[in-house]
């Protein structure tokens, strides 16, 4: 029975660490994963900029303004801003956006790499969710590269 659970527990263990530390994960040591690991679990507010509550757009200008870079405020503006890429050439820190409503922008959350992105979710709060959950591969509306290179190797990748 122990021999079991020290299995189960190191299995978990090395899955957790995969999945959590792998490169590219927001859980590495840049600059932008710790902001993004300090706002982890901070509640969902409308219309919240600050740690005390966030809404999507609220979440993404608070990331962007802590790493020294100004974001338009709402999420239809922010997909406005910056150059649009494919799936394929998403790299950390490129803003992803959604149709939640059927009425066009209106989520935001950062790419954090694997397929995966942080935001404010209006039941969870801040989380980590992934590109390819049904709920936000079906609501899908592109992804927008708002750092430059140099900015982005500053604070993506330190």
């Amino acid at each position: 029975m122990k021999k079991k659970l020290a299995i189960a527990a190191m299995s978990a263990a090395i899955a957790f660490a995969g999945l959590s530390f792998g490169a590219g994960s927001v859980y590495a040591d840049s600059k932008m994963d710790q902001v993004i690991q300090d706002a982890k679990g901070t509640s969902y507010r409308a219309g919240g900029t600050t740690l005390s509550g966030f809404d999507c757009s609220g979440f993404t200008s608070y990331v962007f303004d802590q790493l020294g870079l100004d974001l338009p405020r709402q999420s239809s503006t922010q997909f406005e801003a910056g150059t649009a890429v494919s799936r394929d050439e998403m790299r950390p820190g490129d803003l992803v956006f959604f149709n939640t409503n059927g009425r066009g922008v209106s989520h935001v959350g950062i790419y954090v790499g694997d397929g995966r992105f942080a935001h404010s979710s209006s039941s969870r709060g801040v989380t980590v969710s992934s590109l390819g959950e049904s709920y936000y591969a079906d609501r899908y509306l592109g992804a927008k590269r708002v750092m430059s290179t140099s900015t982005y190797e500053s604070v993506a990748l330190d």
